[in-house]
């Protein structure tokens, strides 16, 4: 049965800390409005904010790919069934994706934990024209948060 209060749907875990996410509760009610937007039912998400080894080993037990990622989104729920996720993040990715593309690690941060949602969301991000698609989505989540 879904959750009725937004609260517990979204939980944050800090396996490395992660000086950079402030207003979690702001950010919790906007993760839930994004889901909503995108006519999507949410039970519950976790977002584990981990080191890159510790994702990379991730990677590799579960993906079999050998190579450090940002995210790692595993869709936990039955089709047809609330979303129900957990979503891995490297902050090591994070800050050295932030360096790369000259960005803040808070924004960049944000910019991967909407990511994540959009993959629930039934967005894809392997060809070109769906990265194009997947990147304007996270433009615009991230205008609508840091507003």
């Amino acid at each position: 049965m879904p959750r009725q209060t937004i609260y517990p749907a979204v939980q944050f875990h800090f396996l490395k800390g992660s000086n950079s996410l402030s207003q979690r509760h702001h950010l919790r009610s906007f993760i839930v409005s994004l889901f909503k937007k995108e006519g999507k039912r949410l039970d519950e998400i976790h977002y584990i904010f981990c080191s890159d080894d510790y994702l990379l080993g991730i990677n590799r037990q579960y993906l079999k790919h050998d190579y450090y990622t940002d995210i790692i989104t595993f869709g936990l729920s039955e089709p047809g069934q609330p979303i129900n996720a957990e979503i891995y993040i490297s902050i090591d990715r994070v800050k050295e994706n932030a360096r790369e593309f000259k960005t803040s690690i808070k924004r960049e941060l944000h910019r991967v934990i909407f990511h994540g949602a959009l993959h629930l969301c039934g967005y894809k991000d392997k060809k070109k024209e769906d990265q194009q698609v997947m990147r304007k989505m996270e433009d615009k989540y991230l205008v609508q948060y840091f507003r």
